[in-house]
């Protein structure tokens, strides 16, 4: 057996246990990404159960124009004369044909790479899923690791070419399907080559997938999808065959021999790429899954180009629908980058976002398909001012006070703009300071679920978070106005201002602030997780008292394994399942639904008011837990608000690993950015 390149600590593990349980192993997702917005994803079982499940996702271009290139890979291994299917799939009407998850001994990660363990006798082939960094490509490298006698591996490549987010109905696209050295090209994008293979071409329609997540959202749940061809190979022990799926000719060809086809060298770069993101995170000490989590939070860092700029950064907000957010990436920002040890990235990003400053307002998303930003684009009255405490934790983790420098007179514009008065209603009311935001059929807060004219939570008026926020950022700005050598009048006497107002959120009769104040309908008492940021962002405009009884009425009531809820479960308006279809999913999503995120909010301000390290800490171990549930390796987005709190909505969302790793860092000493 060849010596295989020494990898990166498996954390995570499976064996027959789940493997051999199609209800656990289809359960449990996997998730791989290049950079670019493009990604690779499946079960742990190998079955379709999303319309996003494939093995090439490309970004084209990125970060968006997300289109499913190359779906699947149906592997037969002939060994000692008898056939084993190492695939499985699920058809229309249910049944499960064939069940290839049978022959599954263990998955397991090395890093962020997805391993399966097939047993066949005697013999054991290994079977990788990667992507490189920065392009369009994947690679899936076979290994048999042990036997007595040579495999023949047969590998039919399952093709698609849809958006995303749709689905497919056979016979609506007829690619071009034609022999090229070393493997196939399928239509105009994509290239699947395979060194030593025998490779034959075909063109089949395999209808009736049945996607059963898809059926879960109440989504069309059918798919067809096309088998363009064959690859043979015949391995020995010891011997490794890679198949490489790329919309990237040009760079595949660009060397000889070529480098991009040796599975080899392409996974070595791929470790090398994790191993460095490891070594500079300063988390060696930490325990296995928070750095597993290290690399999690690369998966997020895309590319976006910003005018003639190609090296612009942003994040994508959750895997597998969501794009870059303002919000999401305001917020993500200080975990994914600064926690990680990699201040030049967040620096990157909130250069990147300064260019889409509009009428003192950063945009809530960006188009998929790269169209021109209009109005409907920035509907966020929060993802302005969380930017504002991206660039606090930025300098306070790097005392650069050029970024603060250069990015003043952007901020100085932002709140000009919020004096005078933006887009949605968003302004400042000068009777009390605080800041309202709120038109009909206009979402604008983090609780933003609409469906068709629907509002869910309109939340119009002045929302308690947002006025947390827009305190902290006037402190901010005080502190930046000195630090570059500027006039900090204004704003202390706006901050002094705002918070004396402060008080009309809070309810002595409750015990906890007003979720909003001065709303159509008058004050809102629902008991919502929005008020724990009057406490765990830098600047609080709540005194120690009030501080207190938040943490506590929050953790009594909001507070659940993987987050909190965003609604108590005594409200009449809770909910505790997410599931159905749009609508009723969007009308649980932020009335009762746990959210992970919160988690991270909850612990600093567990932190502050009690300053227990530990205790604060403790609240973060079932997230950590979670590794091994939903996708492997990463964290979800929402949970069922009723026990068993089953992971729900996005596989991987940003915000969520973000959240858990600053929170993990605020925990390691009680720091003076955590006091009043």
């Amino acid at each position: 057996m060849r010596d295989e390149p020494e990898g990166l600590p498996s954390v995570i593990s499976f064996g027959r246990e789940v493997c051999g349980d199609l209800a656990a192993a289809e359960q449990r997702e996997w998730l791989v990404t290049n950079g670019l917005g493009g990604y690779a994803s499946g079960t742990v079982a190998g079955l379709l159960t999303r319309r996003y499940h494939g093995l090439l996702v490309a970004a084209l271009p990125p970060p968006h124009g997300r289109w499913l290139l190359l779906t699947r890979l149906d592997e037969t291994a002939t060994y000692e004369g008898q056939a084993y299917a190492l695939f499985s799939n699920r058809w229309t009407g249910g049944q499960v044909e064939p069940a290839g998850y049978r022959t599954l001994e263990r998955f397991h990660l090395e890093g962020t790479t997805p391993v399966w363990s097939y047993a066949l006798q005697d013999a054991l082939l290994e079977k990788r899923i990667w992507m490189e960094p920065g392009a369009n490509t994947t690679y899936v490298r076979y290994d048999l690791r042990r036997g007595a006698a040579p495999l023949t591996l047969s590998v039919k490549a399952i093709v698609n070419h849809r958006d995303h987010h749709g689905n497919t109905r056979a016979g609506g696209w007829q690619p071009e399907i034609e022999a090229v050295p070393g493997g196939l090209r399928v239509g105009a994008d994509l290239y699947l080559l395979g060194t030593g293979a025998v490779v034959a071409t075909a063109f089949d329609w395999y209808r009736g997938y049945w996607l059963a997540q898809e059926a879960y959202r109440g989504l069309d749940a059918f798919d067809d999808n096309l088998y363009a061809g064959q690859f043979e190979v015949v391995l020995s022990p010891g011997d490794s065959w890679t198949l490489v799926a790329t919309a990237e000719e040009a760079a595949l060809r660009s060397a000889e021999p070529d480098p991009g086809l040796d599975g080899r060298s392409a996974y070595a770069r791929r470790q090398a790429h994790e191993a460095q993101l490891l070594g500079r995170s300063g988390l060696e000490n930490a325990p296995d899954r928070v750095r597993q989590l290290v690399l999690a939070a690369d998966q997020f860092v895309v590319r976006r180009a910003v005018g003639d700029d190609p090296d612009g950064r942003s994040i994508i907000a959750g895997y597998h629908w969501f794009a870059d957010w303002g919000r999401d990436t305001m917020i993500a920002l200080p975990g994914l980058t600064l926690a990680t040890g990699r201040p030049e990235l967040a620096a990157t990003i909130l250069r990147t976002y300064a260019a889409f400053v509009d009428q003192g307002m950063l945009p809530n998303r960006f188009p998929e398909r790269g169209e021109a930003l209009d109005d409907s684009e920035y509907n966020t009255v929060d993802a302005t001012l969380w930017y504002f405490e991206a660039i606090r934790a930025y300098y306070a983790a790097t005392e650069d006070d050029t970024l603060v420098r250069d990015l003043y007179p952007v901020l100085q514009e932002f709140v000009r703009w919020h004096l005078q008065g933006t887009r949605y209603g968003i302004h400042v009311d000068p009777a009390d300071g605080l800041l309202y935001s709120g038109e009909e059929g206009v979402q604008l807060t983090w609780m933003d679920a609409k469906v068709g004219d629907w509002v869910v939570t309109p939340r119009s008026g002045k929302a308690v978070e947002i006025n947390a926020l827009w305190y902290n950022a006037l402190r901010v700005m005080a502190d930046f106005a000195h630090l570059v050598d500027e006039p900090a009048d204004q704003y202390e006497a706006l901050a002094s201002k705002v918070q004396a107002s402060f008080g009309r959120f809070w309810t002595d009769a409750l015990g906890y602030c007003y979720d909003v104040v001065d709303g159509p309908d008058g004050d809102d008492a629902s008991l919502r997780p929005n008020q724990l940021l009057t406490v765990s962002l830098h600047h609080s405009p709540l005194g120690q008292a009030q501080q207190r009884a938040i943490v506590d009425v929050c953790g009594r009531h909001l507070l659940a394994s993987h987050g909190l809820r965003s609604l108590s479960p005594g409200d009449p308006a809770y909910v505790g399942h997410y599931g159905g279809d749009q609508r009723r999913r969007d009308g649980a999503y932020h009335q009762g639904t746990v959210w992970a995120w919160l988690i991270g909010p909850f612990v600093s301000a567990h932190l502050r008011v009690y300053g227990d390290r530990a205790l604060a800490r403790s609240y973060l171990v079932p997230l950590l837990d979670h590794l091994s549930g939903g996708c492997v390796g990463s964290i979800s987005e929402i949970f069922d608000g009723d026990p068993p709190f089953a992971p729900r909505g996005a596989i991987a969302q940003a915000w969520s690993v973000a959240e858990v790793l600053r929170a993990w860092r605020a925990t390691d000493r009680m720091k003076e950015e955590l006091r009043t």
